[in-house]
């Protein structure tokens, strides 16, 4: 069968695959050759596992061969962010101080991925620790933007979002406590999805529970559509999971965006995008009202800037879990993460509590605002992709390691499903995401308006294919 194995797409690999049209060793052996090629410009991988991919992609040819019943990833390759512990394989999260580090178990997402027959070739890299909305760590180096070389993917799901762009696995497993997903996706013309917070269980537990998702990242949004139905699902060890049964999320994808109620909001308020940013979306938002959304402006439906109870939670809890390492081995630590680390475990109790109220009371807004709209659409970043080497965009300066990423954390307060979607592309070719924000549990409406845009928004090659 004649089909290029760097970008088809998983579902049409995956009908190959099952029709004994493709095998998967065949399959497997593509996407570590596409590893090799790409890897000394993208710097996408801290830890390749070739030999395990290889091991498990023989198993699931075996298993077509006898015609045993096959799992929805059967024989596809995919990488997990590391953030996520993959029993026997190092899990560093991007610092010097667990470079030598060895997972003892697998997250629930990584049984699941083994379950549903998909073949493991490596974790990706990340900023130290998720900290960073850019894609460097001291461990790892820099990881680098397919659509530009000089420019960032966004992170913390750095590795993950250049890797599958670029054309190695056709997605990737990717956290988000803040935007990690989304900002990476949105960087590099992908979709992707935070799904719904305790739709895919978490195990163990993370420095910020109350904060992180696992979701994902893809070319396709019927291919990300594939890969949450094998991983979401209740588990009792993560006290969040969701119990109730997983929707339809292939489906959603040919269910038609007609009459749906569309909050469009430019800036939320507080934010500052680029004419170039605002253009671009606006011009996808005004495709969805022509496909027979009602679309409603929102000038500022959250209120204020819900930075400071976001930065409350997440450094504190992070900073928490590496109070040791911050007095004793600072110096080991990206210096701008230490900063913030720090500010966050200076803050009193008083202070904190007073946080963690104030989100009670922003969640109450948020669920009010969904009363009136279906979806929320914004820009997923105010900014295109900017260069290698900076912590945040150069207009922004350098005290705030997140600020910057303003669309993004609110949701993550919520726990809400949110998903970055491929726009456009500014004058220079990088790519812009358009922000869809849904009611909880509601993730079907963001793989039905994903979908059509996917359709109508054209389609730019790769400069690095």
């Amino acid at each position: 069968m004649t089909i290029d194995l760097a970008f088809s797409s998983a579902i049409e690999v995956s009908k190959a695959i099952k029709i004994k049209q493709l095998s998967p060793v065949e399959v497997v052996e593509a996407s570590l050759q596409r590893l090799q090629l790409v890897e000394p410009r993208l710097n996408c991988f801290a830890t390749v596992t070739a030999e395990r991919a290889r091991c498990s992609a023989r198993l699931a040819e075996q298993a077509v061969m006898s015609g045993e019943r096959v799992g929805l990833l059967h024989g596809l390759p995919i990488s997990v962010k590391d953030l996520l512990p993959v029993a026997g394989v190092k899990e560093m999260f991007g610092s010097q101080l667990m470079m030598d580090n060895i997972a003892t178990v697998d997250a629930p997402v990584v049984e699941r991925l083994r379950a549903a027959g998909a073949c493991l070739i490596g974790k990706t890299t990340t900023s130290e620790f998720g900290c960073k909305a850019v894609g460097d760590s001291p461990l790892t180096g820099i990881t680098r933007n397919p659509w530009n070389l000089n420019k960032t993917p966004g992170g913390s799901s750095c590795g993950a979002a250049a890797s599958v762009a670029s054309g190695v696995t056709p997605f990737a497993i990717g956290t988000d406590g803040g935007g990690s997903i989304r900002v990476p996706s949105s960087f590099t013309n992908l979709f992707g999805i935070k799904p719904q917070f305790g739709r895919v269980p978490i195990y163990p537990p993370t420095a910020t529970p109350s904060l992180a998702h696992i979701g994902l990242l893809a070319r396709s949004v019927r291919d990300a559509a594939l890969l949450l139905s094998a991983i979401s699902g209740y588990d009792d060890r993560d006290p969040f999971s969701v119990a109730a049964e997983v929707p339809n999320f292939v489906a959603a994808c040919d269910v038609p965006v007609s009459k749906l109620r569309l909050g469009w909001s430019p800036t939320l308020g507080y934010a500052n995008p680029t004419s170039d940013v605002l253009s671009i979306v606006e011009n996808a938002v005004r495709r969805l009202e022509g496909m027979g959304c009602e679309l409603v402006l929102l000038d500022a439906p959250l209120g204020n800037d819900p930075i400071g109870i976001w930065e409350a939670e997440f450094f504190a809890g992070v900073g928490t879990r590496l109070a040791d390492a911050l007095r004793t081995s600072v110096d080991k630590l990206d210096s701008a993460v230490a900063k913030v680390l720090i500010r966050g475990l200076e803050q009193d109790l008083k202070t904190y509590y007073a946080n963690v109220f104030d989100r009670f009371i922003f969640f109450d807004k948020i669920r009010q605002l969904f009363k009136t709209i279906d979806v929320l659409l914004t820009p997923t970043l105010p900014v295109p992709p900017f260069d290698v080497g900076l912590n945040v965009p150069p207009e922004y300066g350098d005290n705030n390691l997140t600020g910057w990423v303003a669309y993004t954390y609110p949701f993550n307060l919520t726990g809400q499903p949110a998903a970055s979607i491929p726009a456009g592309f500014t004058s220079a070719g990088l790519p812009v995401g358009l922000q869809a924000v849904a009611k909880p549990y509601c993730e079907v409406d963001l793989f039905r308006i994903g979908a059509a845009l996917e359709n109508v928004i054209q389609r730019t090659a790769l400069p690095m294919a």
